[in-house]
């Protein structure tokens, strides 16, 4: 049985679930809960900054797409990147995806972020439905070491769990907006 979706169209993990539908149901209440920080801002307004950071939600968006782009098309599925990021001269920017997120609109933010999120989910059904949390990165990051699903899955949790945290400050900066 599904839980029912809160009133911002959530729904929490399972309760009592298997690892696959766990670690989905996580992921996918973190993104939706990014989602819900950065929909409904104007583009000036995502480029606003919580000071003395320079950490805006426009920038989070991009950053994010990025982080689903290595681990889930890159690192698991071995498919690259893709552009604009095979094009970024890393080594004279490395936190590009956070600086350049100002020259793009809010709407082509939000929709890199959601295409990037859709392949992700393609990517890992695919993998755990060939080998289970076990199976195998194609592209092994991290010296070599090799990389399951359950690890990238983990990975993503955390990733997401530490964005949402500073989503909620920089919101709440802008316009006052709390939520969990």
């Amino acid at each position: 049985m599904t839980e029912p979706a809160d009133e911002h169209g959530r729904v929490d993990p399972p309760l009592g679930a298997g690892e696959w539908e766990t670690l989905t149901g996580f992921l996918s209440f973190l993104r939706g809960t990014i989602a819900i920080k950065t929909d409904g801002l104007s583009d000036d307004q995502l480029s606003q900054r919580l000071e003395p950071s320079e950490m805006t939600l426009g920038g989070m968006l991009k950053h994010l797409t990025l982080v689903e782009r290595q681990w889930f098309s890159d690192g698991l599925a071995g498919k690259g990147y893709g552009q604009p990021w095979d094009s970024v001269n890393w080594d004279a920017d490395y936190d590009w995806d956070w600086h350049s997120a100002g020259e793009d609109s809010g709407d082509t933010l939000r929709s890199e972020w959601r295409k990037a999120i859709q392949d992700s989910d393609r990517y890992a059904s695919e993998a755990h439905e060939a080998a289970g949390m076990d199976a195998l990165a194609k592209h092994q990051f991290m010296e070599g070491k090799v990389l399951r699903l359950r690890w990238i899955m983990v990975h993503m949790i955390e990733e997401y769990g530490r964005h949402c945290g500073h989503a909620d400050l920089i919101r709440e900066s802008i316009d006052g907006q709390t939520c969990e």
